[in-house]
């Protein structure tokens, strides 16, 4: 059996699978906030089959990653392995000009998105969206060349610097408007509207690179709020970190 980890900056999500390897069946899935790590093993992992393998991506640091092995040692012996991007790998190649300072779930991300689109149609442009507590907004060729990306603030973050640079702001639990007339939809539906701009943007850019029309796939625990308020096609797809997961286990030679 697979156990698939992604660590982000706000909670960590996992998924046991009866092998690593696309399409796999699922048998058991969860999430847990960072400050609830050190529970999993006395908590949802304690009734868990063994998993024979491994493979997570963490962008939380060091320490975080630490504390998810210390929760696996404690029940399995299995042997922990971690993504980091690298200069190619699972049919995508990576054009960061230090590849492997590039975010470990954005490469992963964008190799389940790539296997994603595969297994539906022919090759296409790529762009691929992660909202989360930050935004990564990725392009790639139809080739599989990953040709850069954007990074920006997440909605919660460009609230909470508006609230804590500017007199008289607060978080507000507004709507996205069109025409916004108070201060809480205005709020939320400028970093909405930021948001999409971004997207939107790198879909164009990358339409013109290659002259045709680039698939465009959304994730990330924020995603669902942005669909709407995109004008480009997107398809929200929750998995593709984890299709990411399994597209390099199937790649990788086991432990």
């Amino acid at each position: 059996m697979f156990l698939g980890i992604d660590v982000g900056n706000t909670r960590l999500k996992w998924a046991l699978y009866e092998q690593g390897r696309p399409g796999a069946r699922i048998l058991a899935q969860g999430a847990e906030f960072l400050e609830h790590i050190d529970k999993l093993a006395d908590g949802p992992w304690r009734e868990l089959p063994e998993p024979t393998r491994m493979l997570g991506c963490c962008v939380a640091g060091d320490s975080v990653t630490l504390r998810v092995v210390e929760q696996m040692d404690e029940l399995w012996a299995v042997t922990p392995q971690w993504v980091h991007a690298s200069s190619a790998e699972a049919g995508l190649t990576n054009g960061y000009d230090h590849p492997t300072r590039l975010g470990a779930d954005r490469w992963v991300a964008m190799i389940g998105a790539r296997h994603h689109m595969l297994t539906r149609g022919p090759a296409r442009p790529l762009i691929v969206a992660m909202v989360g507590t930050a935004v990564t907004v990725e392009a790639i060729d139809a080739q599989g060349q990953f040709l850069g990306g954007l990074i920006l603030p997440g909605h919660g973050i460009m609230l909470r610097a508006l609230e804590s640079g500017t007199a008289g702001l607060h978080v507000p639990t507004g709507e996205v408007r069109r025409f916004p007339t108070n201060t809480s939809d205005a709020l939320t539906s400028g970093g909405t509207y930021a948001i999409a701009g971004a997207v939107q943007r790198m879909v164009q850019h990358l339409r013109e690179h290659c002259g045709a029309e680039p698939c465009c796939y959304m994730t990330g625990g924020a995603g669902w709020k942005m669909a709407p308020a995109m004008t480009v096609p997107v398809e929200l797809v929750e998995s593709l970190i984890f299709d990411g997961l399994l597209e390099i286990a199937h790649h990788r030679t086991p432990v």
